[in-house]
């Protein structure tokens, strides 16, 4: 290890979006308004899901669990960023950087195969409709969750083991508000060509092949639609698939942004996009147009409204 370097680091220091201090009050509001929305929303989209029994379908589902890991997803970087904007400290500790770092592809490899998926389950069901309920069972829907969990916990293992090997120079800023794993890179005084080589195959394997797969499914799909003779019936069969669809062109648009882009600002701001916008909008635009949901809302709503003048009916009788 030559000179300068250190590898018994104990902190890094994450210079965020701004350097500018009249700014961060503006950056701190903005951002602990996105997380509150974040988290609220996805959390009405797992109640309504779980109170309405016409939900109980594998689509809604895998949607609930989509929004479990986006609000896993945004809870992993923004409540640090935000505690440091307030305490005016940027530093982060090393073991919490990897921790960071490693929940940070465990939920974002995740998002990625659920997307996925959530395409295959769209393709069984407009392409082999009389065969759905048969294929997509219960034991299936819960394998593939689960498998989406395997495969995003081994590969967030994998690299995140691999950073520790690294060795790291004394000049420790990272231009993020997060640790991210391409930043670590740059930081290393060690050589990290396998490190390089295994993102580069892991994400081409966690990324690549879920948008293969979602590109194969909707082309089977479109294929499909074309043959309805129906406008009506194109029409919903296209509308159960706009909302996925607009989230998939989101993801991974700021996901190809942030790996394809080499600057450092550029990159903060489109880590934004896939690590708090798009949590932020998915439950909008799972909800907005779709009945079922803005159903199981109001059910889950009218539900305190219907037990509370019950419980207290049954107090009163003697």
């Amino acid at each position: 290890m030559g000179p300068g370097n250190d590898t018994r680091i104990s902190t890094f220091f994450l210079l965020g979006l701004s350097k500018e201090q009249e700014l961060q009050p503006l950056v701190f509001g903005l951002f602990l308004s996105m997380y509150l929305i974040t988290v609220f929303g996805n959390l009405l989209i797992l109640l309504a899901v779980s109170s309405d029994p016409h939900l109980h379908t594998p689509m809604y589902f895998f949607l609930s669990n989509l929004s479990f890991v986006d609000i896993c997803f945004t809870s992993t970087t923004i409540p640090k960023m935000l505690v440091n904007i307030q305490t005016e400290n940027n530093f982060i500790t090393y073991a919490g950087c990897i921790t960071q770092m490693y929940f940070s592809i465990l939920f974002g490899g995740c998002d990625s195969i659920l997307l996925a998926v959530m395409a295959y389950d769209r393709f069984l069901a407009i392409c082999h409709p009389l065969h759905y309920t048969v294929k997509m069972s219960l034991w299936l829907c819960g394998l593939l969750v689960l498998v989406s969990w395997i495969l995003s916990v081994l590969n967030s293992l994998l690299q995140s083991l691999m950073v520790l090997q690294l060795s790291f120079c004394t000049d420790l800023e990272i231009p993020h508000f997060f640790c991210d794993l391409n930043q670590m890179f740059k930081l290393a005084c060690s050589d990290t060509f396998v490190n390089d080589t295994v993102l580069h195959v892991s994400t081409g394997l966690l990324a690549g092949g879920p948008l293969a797969g979602i590109l194969y499914s909707y082309f089977k799909i479109v294929s499909s639609i074309c043959r309805i003779s129906s406008a009506q019936g194109k029409h919903k069969a296209l509308s159960t698939c706009a909302s996925h669809l607009s989230v998939v062109s989101l993801f991974y648009c700021s996901v190809l942004g942030v790996y394809l882009i080499s600057a450092a600002t550029h990159s903060s701001i489109t880590s934004v996009m896939y690590t708090v916008v798009m949590p932020m909008l998915n439950p909008f635009i799972y909800s907005l147009r779709n009945k079922d949901i803005k159903r199981g809302l109001k059910r889950f709503y009218l539900m305190p409204c219907i037990k509370w003048p019950i419980i207290l009916g049954v107090m009163k009788s003697p």
